[in-house]
C-alpha cells in the first residue's frame, strides 16, 4: 500500500480523506471506512462511464445547435423547436402525474418562508445562517436602511432614541397587521401579559386588550414572552417595560425567519485543494453532529459561536413544548461536470466529484438519523445543481439509489432539489420532475446561471442585449412562470418547495421590502436572501401574504406557458447601431464584476462575497454571477461588438477601480499596474476563452489559476 494512498478495488484514495472518514465520520456509525470506499468503488464502476457520456452529450448537442444557428440566419420558431426535438434536446412530456414523496419535513412541505444559501467552507457564516431560524425584527429594522438616514445612529442618544421609537412603531404596525388586537394597537401595550383562559394585554391607558383571533396564541416562554402563530410561522413578543426605550412595552419582536438553509459545496464555495474539500466536509459533519463551533474576534472581544438550542414554551394547557432553534439544513453538492483527485481511478484519472459528494455527505448525514436534530422525518436533502434535462436527473436518481444501498438506508431517504438553471432543464421541466417524482422536494429559478446558459447555448445566434436588458425579453417572464406552473401541475403543492432567486443587494433592505413580495405573489413558497437580517425582514412578507392560498389560485387557473416564449433568444436589436459609449460602459461593467469576484477567489479562496459593482453598490456574488458576465463578454467578442483591444483596456482600467475598492482589505493583492497576477490572468481568460468553456462554466479556469497561485505561494 502506498504510504499516501489507500487502494481499493478500482480506486485510489488520498490518505487525508481516508483518515477523515475513518477517524471522524465513521465513529459512532455502523460502517467502516474500508466498507465505505469499497462501496464508492462499486458505484463508480457502475456510473462513471455514464457520467462521461452525459457530458459528451452536452457537447454534442451544443455543437449541433451551433451548426444550426450558423446555417439559419433567421430563427423560425417552429423550425427551431422541431430541430431541438429532432436532436433530443427537447423530449416528449410524460403523461399527467403527481409527485409521490414521503417523509418530508414541515419546513419544506408546509411552511413558506425565506431560504438562506451559505458557503460550507466558512464556519462562522454557516452558524450565522443555520441559527437564523429566529431573528430580531427590531435589530433588522434599526440596523438597516429600512429606516432612512442610518448615519444618525452615531450622532447622539437623542437621534438614536428617535430611531429606536421609529423601529418600535414599525414593529408594532407589523403586529397590528398580522396578529391584530381587539380595539387596540400594540403601540399601547404597557406591561407583560396575563393568561387566564384568554391572552390579556395590559394597555398604557389602564384598559386591556385581547387578540382578534385567539387561536393565534400558541404559548408563553418561561420569561413570559408571548408566542403567536400566523401562516404557519411563529412570532415571539418580548415584553419588558423597564428595558424599553420607547413608548410601547414591547422590547423586541423575534420572528421565525430562515426556515431552511442550503449549505453549499458548489457555486459559493472554493475548494480547490484536498485540505479545503476535507475542511468543507468537516464543517458539514459538525452540523450533522450538532457540535460545529467557531471562535473569532470582534471589536477586540473574543467570541465563541455554536448552534442554537431549541426554544421551549408552555402552551395554554400547561404542556411544555419546543420549537427548533435552527433552520432545516439542505446540502448542495457539486454538478456532474466537476472532477476531483481526492479519489482517483487506478490509472490516476480523477473521478466525478458529484459522486463523491453524494456518498460523503450522505455518510455524514447518518449521524442525523441517530439524533434527529435536523430532519425529524429521517430524510437527507440534497440540492443538485447544473443538471441538463431529464437524463441527467435520472442518472442522479440512480446514484442516490446506489448510495442508499451502500449505506443501508430506506429507499427514497435521499431527497433531491432540482435547480431549474439550465435551458435544457427549463424546456423539459416536467420530464425532469417526473424522473425524480419519488424524491423531489425543491425546484427553483436562478436568473444568473439560466442567463449564462442561454447566452452560451445561443452563442452563434448573434450578439446578446446588454445584461440589464435581458430580463425584459419574453423568455425571462415565461421562464419564471413556467417553473411555478409546471411545479404545481406536477403536485408540488404542500409537498415541496418552489423557490425564487436571490436578492443580491445585502445593504438595500428597504428596497428588498418594497420589491421581494413579487416572489410570493408569483407562487414561490421559498425565496433566497443574502443574510440573516434579510431573512428576518423577508419573513414579514410571508406573514402578510398567504403563499399557499396563492398556489391554490394558480392551480385553479391551470395556466400554460407558450414554449416558443421560452426559446426567445435575447438578441441585441440592430447591433450595428449600438453606440461606442454603450459598448465601453457594458464591457467595463463586465470586466469590473469579473475582476472584483475573481481576485478574492484566486488569492483568498473566497467563493462568495459582497463585491462592489462599478457604481460601488455591494452585491453578493458567486460563480453564477461570473458565468453571466464572462459569457456576455465572450459573446460580444465573438460577434465583434467589441474588440480584443477594447476588452484588454477595459480589464486594465477596471483593475485600478477594483484595487481602489479593496484598498482597506489587508489580504488584497493589487491587480494594477502589473496586470500579470494569476487573478488578473484568470479574469481575462474567462472573457477571452469563454467561448470554449463547456456550457460557459467558470470552474476550469478558476481552479487552474487558483492552483498556480497556491503553488507559487508555497514555493516562496
Amino acid at each position: 500500500m502506498n504510504e499516501a494512498k489507500h487502494i481499493f478495488s478500482n480506486i485510489s484514495v488520498e490518505k487525508s480523506l481516508f483518515d477523515f472518514i475513518n477517524n471522524e465520520v465513521c465513529i459512532g456509525l455502523n460502517i467502516t471506512a474500508e466498507d465505505f470506499f469499497e462501496s464508492l468503488s462499486d458505484i463508480l464502476n457502475d456510473l462513471q462511464d455514464e457520467n462521461t457520456q452525459l457530458l459528451k452529450k452536452r457537447d454534442s448537442l451544443q455543437a449541433q445547435i451551433d451548426k444550426w444557428h450558423l446555417e439559419n440566419n433567421e430563427i423560425d420558431p417552429t423550425s427551431y423547436i422541431n430541430f431541438l426535438k429532432d436532436i433530443g434536446y427537447i423530449v416528449p412530456e410524460p403523461s399527467k402525474f403527481s409527485i409521490n414523496v414521503d417523509r418530508v419535513d414541515d419546513e419544506i412541505a408546509n411552511i413558506a418562508g425565506p431560504q438562506l444559501v451559505v458557503p460550507i467552507t466558512n464556519q462562522r457564516f454557516v452558524l450565522n445562517a443555520v441559527n437564523s431560524r429566529w431573528g430580531s425584527l427590531f435589530d433588522s429594522i434599526y440596523g438597516t436602511n429600512v429606516i432612512p438616514n442610518r448615519g444618525s445612529m452615531t450622532k447622539s442618544f437623542a437621534h438614536n432614541l428617535q430611531r429606536v421609537n421609529r423601529t418600535a412603531e414599525l414593529a408594532c404596525d407589523f403586529l397590528d397587521e398580522v396578529a391584530p388586537l381587539k380595539g387596540a394597537s400594540y403601540r399601547q401595550i404597557a406591561s407583560k401579559v396575563r393568561y387566564t383562559g384568554v391572552l390579556i394585554f395590559n394597555l398604557n391607558n389602564g384598559e386591556v386588550a385581547t387578540l382578534v383571533n385567539p387561536e393565534q396564541f400558541i404559548g408563553l416562554s418561561d420569561t413570559g414572552n408571548v408566542l403567536l402563530q400566523n401562516n404557519n410561522l411563529h412570532i415571539e413578543i418580548v415584553g419588558d417595560q423597564e428595558r424599553s426605550f420607547h413608548k410601547s412595552g414591547i422590547f423586541d419582536v423575534i420572528l421565525e425567519s430562515a426556515i431552511t438553509t442550503i449549505v453549499d459545496f458548489e457555486d459559493s464555495a472554493s475548494t480547490v485543494t484536498d485540505d479545503e474539500k476535507i475542511h468543507a466536509y468537516r464543517n458539514y459533519l459538525g452540523l450533522m453532529k450538532r457540535d460545529l463551533n467557531t471562535t473569532f474576534t470582534k471589536g477586540g472581544e473574543t467570541l465563541t459561536r455554536s448552534l442554537n438550542k431549541n426554544k421551549k414554551y408552555t402552551d395554554s394547557k400547561g404542556k411544555i413544548f419546543s420549537l427548533s432553534g435552527t433552520s432545516l439544513t439542505l446540502v448542495r453538492n457539486v454538478g456532474i461536470h466537476m472532477m476531483t483527485e481526492l479519489v482517483t481511478n487506478l490509472d490516476g484519472s480523477p473521478i466525478p466529484e458529484g459522486i463523491l459528494d453524494a456518498m460523503v455527505t450522505s455518510l455524514i448525514a447518518l449521524h442525523d438519523l441517530i439524533i434527529k436534530a435536523n430532519s425529524k422525518k429521517g430524510s437527507f436533502y440534497i440540492v443538485k445543481p447544473k443538471l441538463h434535462g431529464p437524463e441527467e436527473v435520472e442518472f442522479t436518481m440512480k446514484l442516490f439509489s446506489l448510495v442508499e444501498k451502500a449505506l443501508s438506508l430506506k429507499e427514497n431517504t435521499l431527497k433531491i432539489g432540482v435547480m431549474d438553471e439550465e435551458r435544457r432543464t427549463t424546456l423539459n421541466l416536467m420530464a425532469c420532475i417526473h424522473s425524480a417524482r419519488n424524491r423531489i422536494i425543491f425546484i427553483n429559478t436562478g436568473f444568473l446561471d439560466r442567463t449564462g446558459d442561454e447566452i452560451h447555448t445561443s452563442m452563434m445566434a448573434g450578439a446578446m442585449r446588454c445584461k440589464n436588458l435581458i430580463k425584459e425579453e419574453a423568455w425571462y417572464s415565461a421562464y419564471e412562470s413556467n417553473n411555478v406552473n409546471i411545479g404545481l401541475e406536477c403536485g408540488l403543492f404542500k409537498k415541496a418547495q418552489i423557490g425564487k432567486g436571490m436578492w443580491a443587494q445585502p445593504d438595500q433592505m428597504r428596497q428588498m421590502l418594497d420589491n421581494k413580495m413579487i416572489h410570493l405573489e408569483a407562487g414561490a413558497n421559498c425565496s433566497w436572501v443574502p443574510s440573516p437580517t434579510a431573512a428576518t425582514l423577508h419573513a414579514t412578507h410571508y406573514h402578510r401574504f398567504d403563499v399557499f392560498e396563492r398556489q391554490k389560485e394558480l392551480l385553479s387557473k391551470q395556466q400554460q406557458v407558450n414554449q416558443e416564449d421560452l426559446l426567445v433568444i435575447p438578441l441585441l436589436k440592430l447591433p450595428e447601431q449600438i453606440s461606442e459609449d454603450k459598448i465601453i460602459k457594458e464591457i467595463n461593467s463586465n470586466a469590473q464584476s469579473i475582476l472584483g469576484y475573481v481576485v478574492k477567489w484566486i488569492n483568498q479562496g473566497i467563493g462568495c462575497s459582497k463585491v462592489q459593482d462599478i457604481n460601488n453598490v455591494g452585491l453578493m456574488e458567486d460563480r453564477a454571477t461570473l458565468r453571466i458576465s464572462s459569457q456576455h463578454m465572450a459573446n460580444w467578442l465573438h460577434h465583434k461588438i467589441c474588440s480584443k483591444e477594447q476588452v484588454n483596456k477595459a480589464f486594465q482600467d477596471m483593475a485600478v477601480v477594483v484595487d481602489e475598492q479593496n484598498k482597506y482589505d489587508p489580504n488584497h493583492i493589487p491587480l494594477a499596474p502589473g496586470y500579470d497576477s494569476f487573478a488578473y490572468q484568470a479574469s481575462l481568460a474567462l472573457a477571452i476563452k469563454g467561448l470554449d468553456q463547456p456550457n460557459g462554466y467558470t470552474e476550469g479556469i478558476l481552479t487552474s489559476f487558483r492552483r498556480k497561485f497556491l503553488e507559487a505561494k508555497q514555493s516562496k
